[in-house]
């Protein structure tokens, strides 16, 4: 779990949530994070594994899984090789979406309890998935926004009442993102998800965490587990990854967009990080995507 990338999502303030609905036969997304609430569901993942901070676990055949922002998650292949396609539909949304003040209303004093889990994540039984699933396809199915907006309410509110549900990530891991050293490092992780696609420099960001260009290069790799120059890459190709799943732009676009400044060397680190070209992973991924 040493390669952590943060994903950016194509939600702008003024959508309400990003729906996807598709088929594959793997997971093929790396373990990320990223600044809104994810709520995922599986279907036909026997075997599969889920991580979501420090809790990894094996995968029954449906898995429902809701995690909050910044916490790193993923679903992993295992070695298992599915005998039918796997179903994923994931729906991600800004805290922003539901707004606090109602929250605080007495009809929604169950999910403001369930929220307030989010940080360590939250996973439910067998039996409140397959209860659930009739809701998740009256969601994916057409209908205008705000009829899809009520639909993603009701599923919220009925997991909020589920009494087949734990957390998964330990407090520990949520505490040791508070300490100072998490906080600088948090500072400029930040500033490379905003700047990921203009040139970022060794010393510019040693300065912007207030150290030395030698003593923040150290820092950084101790803290990270990754050298800062490996930490810029990953983010740009996690979205390289988004948009090649997300939009139809070709190949060099998204490798000017992302950050890369050579289209060559772009191929090659995707190739060496993913085992394939970007038009390859592109093609593996059948799906509906909707945004609210």
């Amino acid at each position: 779990m040493s390669k952590i990338i943060t994903e950016i999502t194509p939600l702008s303030e003024q959508d309400c949530f990003y729906l996807v609905d598709r088929y594959k036969h793997e997971f093929d997304y790396p373990v990320h994070r990223h600044n809104e609430i994810e709520l995922n569901l599986v279907c036909n993942c026997t075997g599969c594994q889920r991580i979501v901070g420090d809790s990894v676990e094996t995968l029954d055949y449906y898995d429902l899984a809701v995690v909050g922002e910044g916490l790193e998650h993923g679903w992993l292949q295992n070695g298992v090789e599915p005998k039918n396609r796997m179903r994923e539909i994931t729906i991600q949304w800004h805290a922003s979406t539901i707004n606090p003040t109602l929250l605080e209303k007495n009809q929604f004093a169950s999910i403001k309890e369930m929220f307030g889990k989010l940080n360590h994540g939250i996973v439910f039984g067998q039996e409140t998935i397959k209860g659930l699933l009739p809701k998740f396809e009256e969601l994916v199915n057409p209908q205008p926004g705000f009829m899809r907006y009520l639909r993603l309410l009701e599923i919220l509110f009925m997991l909020s009442l589920s009494n087949d549900c734990r957390t998964l990530s330990t407090t520990a891991k949520v505490m040791l993102e508070n300490s100072e050293p998490s906080r600088r490092i948090k500072k400029v992780k930040d500033y490379i998800s905003v700047h990921f696609s203009e040139p970022l420099k060794l010393d510019d960001l040693a300065a912007y965490a207030g150290m030395t260009p030698t003593s923040f290069s150290r820092f950084f790799k101790i803290h990270t587990n990754q050298t800062l120059q490996d930490y810029i890459i990953d983010i740009r190709l996690g979205h390289a990854i988004r948009s090649l799943v997300d939009t139809n732009k070709t190949s060099a676009e998204i490798c000017y967009e992302s950050g890369f400044n050579n289209l060559s060397n772009f191929n090659r680190l995707f190739k060496k990080k993913k085992g394939c070209s970007p038009l390859e992973f592109r093609a593996k991924f059948i799906k509906t995507k909707i945004i609210v």
